[in-house]
């Protein structure tokens, strides 16, 4: 008599493609996720499309598998955007073992749950602290001298990376498959990845800070040393340490963030001492 293991090991005994993988993470799935984001289960939809014609390969053979495969990832879900196709790998590749017979199905639930957290931690501090900030930044630059070319730099700088992400990573979860979680816990690589790209981040979040928070003080306090020009108090600040402002109005709102002071009331807070002490000439 036939087991069940021996039985789906002859339902599916091939392997997905390069091509396969490179369409997944390609796919309407993989580049429409925010098109059916919603607040119960999130990414769930764009996934489960993005899997599916993985899906319907493994389990050509199974249609009762196929069934379950789908429901299974109708489960909640949510990581950034570009890094989909990597657990979309990771996925494909214990999908194709639990069509043969040697993995339960349940370890699929259990990976994705995993991965969630430290994987966005990573996606959100690289790709939108970092590097779309460095795209709007450079885009807008070029915009402001005049050039045309700054649309078309903020969209290179932005989705090359990301598409080179999504390749290399359809691929490179597939190889590495249920082994990726073993592999990242006992080299301490995942903790050291979110280290470096919180590191990254804090950086971008200085630069941003000095370059788009605008605060002087035009307050004159008298004559400079060398008696040529009038000294104010933005003179005095700047010699301390420049930026000194805006990194005090960033420790100020973030301190008021904490305590859950309604944004919408700083925003008014900070519009009427804007106009208040252009009026009076303290600020400007």
């Amino acid at each position: 008599m036939t087991s069940n293991v021996e039985t789906k090991q002859n339902a599916y005994d091939g392997a997905l493609t390069k091509s396969d993988l490179l369409h997944m993470a390609t796919n309407i799935g993989a580049l429409g996720t925010e098109y059916s984001w919603n607040y119960p289960r999130q990414m769930h939809i764009s996934f489960a499309l993005m899997m599916n014609p993985l899906l319907k390969k493994i389990y050509k053979d199974d249609p009762e598998g196929y069934k379950s495969a789908l429901s299974r990832h109708m489960e909640f879900f949510n990581v950034t955007p570009q890094l989909q196709p990597f657990v979309g790998g990771i996925v494909a590749s214990m999908e194709e073992r639990v069509a043969k017979g040697e993995l339960e199905p349940a370890a699929i639930s259990s990976v994705k749950a995993a991965l969630m957290g430290p994987l966005s931690g990573i996606g959100d501090s690289v790709f939108l602290s970092c590097i779309r900030v460095i795209a709007v930044a450079v885009g807008i630059s070029l915009m402001t001298m005049g050039n045309p070319l700054g649309p078309i730099a903020y969209f290179l700088i932005y989705n090359v990376p990301a598409f080179l992400v999504r390749f290399f990573g359809a691929t490179k979860g597939y190889e590495l498959g249920f082994s990726f979680l073993e592999q990242a816990e006992e080299s301490g690589l995942m903790s050291k990845v979110i280290y470096a790209a919180g590191i990254v981040g804090i950086m971008v979040i200085g630069a941003m800070t000095v370059s788009l928070v605008s605060v002087t003080i035009p307050i004159q306090i008298g004559a400079s040393v060398t008696g040529d020009s009038v000294q104010t108090v933005q003179d005095i600040l700047n010699s301390i340490l420049p930026g000194i402002l805006p990194l005090c109005a960033l420790g100020i709102y973030y301190g008021l963030l904490k305590k859950n002071v309604s944004p919408m009331i700083m925003i008014l807070v900070t519009m009427i001492l804007g106009i208040v002490g252009v009026y009076f000439g303290f600020l400007a």
